[in-house]
């Protein structure tokens, strides 16, 4: 467990605001990180990703960097523009 691991632990042991707070916001992290790492496994940049889904580059970076409250259907459009396709799994 790394140090940050061993800090995020604890924090969430003792301010419970904190560890519901952070599940919501990583799981939303971890989605715009996902979408960034496809785009750059398909060789695109923002911008160029941006063309495709005819759409601003500062639209592009807002997903990739503030992932929260985003469409399944921009997602979907997303991963299209950059020959995948989108599954989910709920567990």
């Amino acid at each position: 467990m790394t140090d940050l691991e061993k800090y995020i632990d604890k924090r969430k042991k003792r301010d419970s605001k904190f560890a519901q707070g952070f599940e919501k916001g990583y799981e939303e992290f971890k989605i715009g990180v996902l979408l960034k790492q496809a785009r750059k496994q398909a060789g695109l940049t923002q911008e160029q990703l941006a063309k495709l889904l005819k759409t601003q580059k500062t639209a592009i970076s807002r997903i990739e960097n503030h992932a929260h409250d985003i469409k399944l259907s921009t997602i979907q459009k997303v991963a299209k523009a950059l020959g995948k396709n989108l599954e989910i799994t709920l567990s």
